[in-house]
């Protein structure tokens, strides 16, 4: 009887101490301390050049912090990095202007960006012929 009471207690201490455990890693996971639900964030700001690592200032009310973030070296810089636009097929080759054009509409705006709702972007047109034979 004093064994299975034992094993009980036992039980009892792993089972709580669990728990206490479980409950400090969600504290730890918890971001900040800040109670501020209103944050403003300014844009991606890379430490050199114009694309790579760099920090986003936000602030909201008395408080302000940095995150890290990183501008891709590819973005299209005329939209911003934190505009981001679902784009359709390239159109057909213009002759007069021997460009290619397509247009995006807005998907999402990322830290309160402030992004246009449709963009055009052009390309030059290829030189190349591309032939569709398989297999000759």
């Amino acid at each position: 009887m004093q064994v299975r009471s034992l094993l009980l207690l036992l039980a009892l201490i792993l089972v709580a101490a669990a728990a206490e455990a479980g409950k400090n890693k969600k504290e730890k996971t918890k971001k900040d301390g800040s109670k501020c639900e209103d944050w403003r964030w300014g844009p991606c700001v890379p430490n050199s050049k114009d694309c790579g690592l760099g920090y986003r200032e936000g602030t909201c009310k008395d408080e302000s912090k940095k995150l890290k973030c990183k501008i891709p070296c590819n973005w299209k810089k005329k939209f911003g990095a934190d505009c981001k636009y679902k784009f359709e097929s390239w159109g057909g080759c213009s002759a007069q202007t021997g460009l290619k054009t397509r247009s995006g509409i807005l998907k999402k705006a990322l830290y309160n960006a402030q992004c246009e709702e449709t963009v055009y972007v052009t390309k030059p047109c290829s030189s190349k012929i591309k032939s569709k034979s398989k297999g000759q």
